[in-house]
């Protein structure tokens, strides 16, 4: 199926998450899948973030529901979907409260898609993960010792550690728990006002 992304150009449709596929859109930013979407548990409380894409399978399967749209479409040839913005869970899920996962996925949302060493924020696919104590040298894959780094930065640090190739981190690394998750959320939501009322109670 052919798809598209369009910017809503104001026309609004009584369905909610689907317009009729001839309404007329203005193109749009073509990242608009990758942008981030709150996702709240079913009693309302934030709980993650995700991208657009994946906020939209879980609306189309009805594991969500769309609580904030953020103004741009998914065209196919038939219907136009509208990309939420924040999605509430139809069903409520018990988190844990203790660290997440680590994982690459979370090491960039900790780290805000940001080089720990240049501070230069990039997409996802241009970021790499480093080891800040080198793992040829005894280094461990922990949250404290893996950090979001761009391509240039991880060469030219190598096999070093961020004294011997004289640079600094940003901050120092810690577990990702449900405080900084909540944290970062909240700084997200500086820049998208759907967000506030959800994080800012």
């Amino acid at each position: 199926m052919s798809l598209r992304m369009d910017h809503d150009a104001g026309s609004r449709h009584a369905a909610g998450l689907f317009s009729p596929a001839a309404a007329a859109h203005r193109p749009g930013d073509g990242h608009a899948l990758l942008a981030p979407v709150l996702v709240l548990n079913a009693s309302y409380e934030p709980i993650n973030v995700c991208a657009a894409r994946r906020a939209l399978v879980l609306v189309l399967k009805g594991v969500a529901m769309t609580e904030e749209e953020n103004g741009h479409f998914l065209h196919s040839a038939r219907v136009a979907m509208r990309l939420p913005s924040v999605i509430r869970l139809l069903e409520y899920r018990r988190i844990p409260h203790q660290s997440r996962a680590l994982s690459r996925k979370n090491i960039l949302l900790r780290d805000r898609n940001s080089c720990q060493y240049c501070a230069t924020v990039l997409p996802s696919g241009e970021l790499t993960l480093d080891h800040v104590i080198p793992r040829s040298r005894g280094g461990s894959s922990t949250w404290e010792n893996l950090v979001a780094c761009c391509h240039a930065c991880n060469r030219r640090k190598g096999n070093q550690s961020p004294v011997e190739a004289g640079m600094k981190l940003m901050r120092e690394p810690r577990a990702f728990n449900l405080h900084t998750s909540r944290h970062i959320m909240r700084l997200m939501g500086r820049s998208d006002d759907k967000w506030r009322k959800y994080l800012f109670y």
